[in-house]
C-alpha cells in the first residue's frame, strides 16, 4: 500500500469528505474532496492554496495531471481542476468522455454540475440552498460573475451520492445518468439532451433504502449498493 496524495489542510470534522475516483481516458485520476461542512471551513472550497471543496486532477504517482489549468499559477495548488464544490459524492464520464458531478448542497441545493476546467462552482458564495436552520447563505446570492450555475438541483433535496452513465441492455436507459441517492431512498434516472436535464425518473421508491452507489456490471446490467448493506441488480425484463 502506497498514500500517492493527501488533501490538506487536516481537518478533526467528520462530514463532507467527497472522496469519488474516476479514471479519464489518458489513465489519469479525478478526486472530489468535500469541504468538510462546517463553517469554518467552508471558505476553504473558494480557497485555492489547499485540496478542500475540489475536483482535483493527478497521475497514477499522484502529481499534477499534464494540462491541468492551473500548473504555474502563483496562490493555486497545481492538482486542482475546479474548485468551489460543497460535497461532491459522484463523479462519472460520459460517452463523450466528459466530467459530471453530483454535490450534496445545503437545504435546497443538490446539484448536477458538468464540470470543466478551472471553473468555479461556487459554493460557499452561490448556492439555491439554504441552511439547515432556515437562515440564508450569502444573502440568498444564487449567481454570481465568475461562477458557474448547476445544469440542474433539487429542491427538496435527494442527496445524490454515486453516479453512472448507463452502458447496459436496456436500449431506452443508453447513457442516461443514474444516482443512487441517500435522504430520497431511489435510484435517479436523469435524461439528458445537449448538456442539458430533460427527464428524470425515480426508481424503486418502494424499497425505502438509502441507495449508496450504482455501477454498470460486464453482464449489461445495473448494480446499486445501499447503506444497509444489500447489492441489488436491475435486468432488463
Amino acid at each position: 500500500m502506497k498514500v500517492i496524495f493527501r488533501a490538506t489542510p487536516t481537518y478533526e470534522g467528520d462530514k463532507h469528505y467527497g472522496s469519488r475516483l474516476v479514471f479519464d481516458r489518458d489513465g489519469n485520476l479525478f478526486v472530489s474532496t468535500g469541504e468538510r461542512s462546517d463553517k469554518q471551513t467552508r471558505v476553504y472550497a473558494q480557497k485555492t492554496d489547499n485540496y478542500l471543496g475540489k475536483i482535483l486532477k493527478i497521475t497514477k504517482d499522484g502529481q499534477p495531471a499534464p494540462g491541468n489549468p492551473f500548473i504555474g499559477k502563483t496562490g493555486y495548488k497545481p492538482e486542482i481542476y475546479s474548485y468551489g464544490s460543497r460535497n461532491p459524492q459522484g463523479l462519472a464520464l460520459d460517452e463523450k468522455g466528459q466530467l459530471w458531478e453530483t454535490e450534496m448542497g445545503p437545504r435546497g441545493g443538490d446539484e448536477i454540475n458538468l464540470i470543466k476546467a478551472g471553473k468555479n462552482y461556487g459554493w460557499g458564495d452561490v448556492t439555491y440552498g439554504i441552511e439547515y436552520n432556515g437562515q440564508k447563505i450569502n444573502n440568498g446570492t444564487t449567481q454570481k460573475a465568475g461562477t458557474e450555475q448547476p445544469v440542474y438541483y433539487w429542491d427538496p433535496v435527494v442527496s445524490p451520492s454515486g453516479i453512472t452513465f448507463y452502458t447496459g441492455n436496456i436500449e431506452e436507459w443508453k447513457n442516461n445518468l443514474f444516482i443512487g441517492c441517500l435522504s430520497g431512498e431511489h435510484i435517479n434516472r436523469i435524461v439528458i439532451k445537449d448538456n442539458k436535464v430533460v427527464g428524470e425518473e425515480r426508481l424503486l421508491l418502494d424499497q425505502n433504502e438509502r441507495f449508496r452507489d450504482v455501477l454498470n456490471g460486464m453482464d449489461g446490467n445495473l448494480y446499486a449498493i445501499t447503506d444497509s448493506g444489500k447489492l441489488y441488480k436491475i435486468s432488463k425484463k
